[in-house]
């Protein structure tokens, strides 16, 4: 049977198969399970920068109102535990995973500029995160904001974020870049160790009955995996950055293909949120099926075989599949 065991972010993981950021990190017992069934690391949903300064200003502000005090009033000062500037809870609950899991637990930020808020991923690090992921989620709505100056101050907030801290950070990305390769090497220059391809945005329908947005959560199909593969598979080879990914992974072969890609983790959400951590152990056995009946006795020989330098036919397809989109091709 093919080896599963891999590295990532550094990290030496028992499975490429990732538990990604989502509701399941509030529950202990259904990480445990997915740990159970072969999880080789756990991913924290992200703490937001808006939230992060949203509370910040919220105590300065209330320190502010006692300035003017007189000066019995105004000696007292609140302890440290009333400000938990939006990061308390998740340490806590940070801390209490990693002495839970036996596996690697990631914490997960989420910003699209650089500031005070950066300081809190040296907190993570204090609390036993094993790694960052950094999460881009930056959708341009300014007209006068240009994708340059959108590129420039992400990678502004990877800088700032990996100056905090020692242990390794990874960015998630959204697929709208014109250019990934050039804003990839730009990422990897910021010092990142790790890329994650790619986020969901979030993308709320109409109700025209009741005129307002349909907030409903829609989960992932295996038909988005393709997006995530053109990336990976584009990109291996020409980054020292650590591929992962995310979206579209519901079957073993979903998590072979993101392998023979080029991926070094393969990150599930949808597929737990719908089943369960059983379908963990289903898509683990599934894949380790399928790259033994390939031949492959390690994921370092499937690595990559299918990426865009590597396989048979790939340039072919590349120059068909221009040939499409440039004449319109169904």
């Amino acid at each position: 049977m093919t080896e599963l065991t891999t590295r990532w972010l550094g990290l030496n993981l028992r499975s490429p198969l990732v538990v990604g950021a989502s509701p399941l990190t509030d529950d202990l017992d259904a990480l445990k399970a997915c740990v159970d069934a072969g999880a080789g690391a756990v991913v924290m949903h992200s703490l937001f920068e808006e939230q992060l300064v949203a509370e910040q200003m919220a105590a300065h502000r209330f320190i502010d109102s006692r300035i003017n005090m007189d000066a019995e009033a105004s000696s007292f000062f609140p302890g440290s535990e009333m400000f938990e500037m939006g990061s308390g809870s998740y340490l806590k609950r940070l801390e209490l995973l990693q002495g839970a899991l036996n596996v690697p637990v990631v914490a997960s930020l989420n910003g699209v500029s650089p500031g005070g808020w950066v300081q809190h991923a040296g907190e993570l690090e204090s609390a036993g995160a094993s790694a960052i992921e950094l999460n881009l989620y930056d959708l341009a709505t300014d007209p006068a904001d240009t994708a340059a100056t959108l590129e420039q101050r992400q990678l502004e907030v990877v800088r700032s974020v990996v100056e905090q801290v020692n242990i390794p950070v990874s960015v998630k990305l959204s697929p709208f870049y014109s250019a990934l390769p050039a804003f990839v090497a730009g990422v990897e220059a910021a010092g990142a160790r790790g890329l994650v391809l790619f986020n969901r945005f979030y993308q709320p329908d109409m109700d025209l009955d009741e005129l307002a947005l349909s907030r409903d959560v829609v989960l992932s199909s295996s038909a988005e995996l393709p997006l995530r593969l053109h990336g990976i598979a584009m990109l291996f080879g020409r980054t020292g950055l650590e591929m992962a990914v995310s979206g579209g992974v519901h079957r073993g072969d979903d998590a072979a293909k993101a392998i023979l890609s080029g991926a070094t983790a393969v990150q599930v959400v949808s597929a737990l949120l719908a089943e369960g951590p059983e379908a963990l152990a289903r898509i683990t056995e599934e894949m380790q099926n399928r790259l033994s009946a390939m031949g492959y006795d390690s994921l370092t020989e499937a690595r990559g075989v299918l990426s865009l330098e590597n396989a048979p036919n790939a340039q072919t397809w590349e120059r068909l599949n221009y040939a499409r989109l440039l004449h319109g091709w169904q």
